[in-house]
């Protein structure tokens, strides 16, 4: 696979594992549609270097000294215009523990463990520049249960989805309830391509970074509730 565009995807590494950093850099680096640009030991020397340099993807441990991956995503995402803000992927030793859930309210895009195979980490950064979720629906549809079983103290407003039409509501309520693309449009009866300019039109009306982002407000927001099929 060939990136379209002019420069390679930019890959930054936040890990204090040097041997981890090191593992991902000579993966990432095989690839002629990827680069590792930058690397970081720790979440506050990834926010000095990132906020002063653009890169696309950013693979953020969890557990770090000083500043943990979620104080750093959460200060990134905050700190940059949506314009230069990165995709980040969350680095987790253990599938779906708090500090994940933490990290995807912080607006990471998705979440990968450590001991991924290198074609899903590869896989990984390429789906979440193109603004989809690093995980499977079933896994997301897992994943959100748990994220509103500890809700945060405000709900969301379901005001943010006054802008949606009837059909962009429905896409996102099957977004919510783990389908793929394919499959909400085998149901709605229209294209995939239609499927993904809904989905599309659905995360701009919303302000969601991407597809996880969206898919939280429709369970924050009570268009989407846990165990709905």
């Amino acid at each position: 696979m060939t990136e379209i565009a002019d420069h390679p995807l930019r890959v930054a590494l936040v890990d204090d594992q040097p041997l981890v950093r090191t593992g991902f850099a000579m993966v990432i680096d095989s690839q002629d549609d990827m680069e590792v640009v930058l690397q970081a030991t720790d979440g506050a020397e990834a926010v000095r270097e990132l906020s002063a340099r653009s890169v696309d993807v950013v693979l953020m441990d969890v557990r770090m000294p000083r500043m943990d991956g979620i104080e750093a995503t959460s200060t990134l995402l905050e700190r940059l215009p949506v314009e230069r803000a990165p995709k980040i992927i969350v680095l987790t030793t253990f599938d779906l523990d708090e500090y994940v859930l933490a990290a995807i309210r912080a607006g990471a895009s998705g979440f990968l463990l450590k001991d991924a195979q290198p074609e899903d980490l590869l896989g990984a950064i390429r789906t979440v520049h193109r603004g989809d979720a690093v995980i499977a629906p079933s896994a997301t549809r897992r994943l959100l249960e748990r994220v509103v079983a500890t809700p945060e103290p405000a709900e969301q407003d379901s005001s943010v989805l006054a802008e949606l039409t009837e059909r962009e509501r429905e896409v996102l309520t099957l977004m919510g309830r783990g389908r793929s693309n394919r499959e909400i449009g085998a149901q709605l009866f229209v294209a995939e391509a239609t499927v993904k300019t809904h989905v599309g039109r659905v995360l701009a009306k919303l302000g969601a970074r991407d597809r996880v982002q969206a898919v939280i407000i429709a369970f924050e927001t009570g268009l989407v509730t846990p165990g709905e099929q």
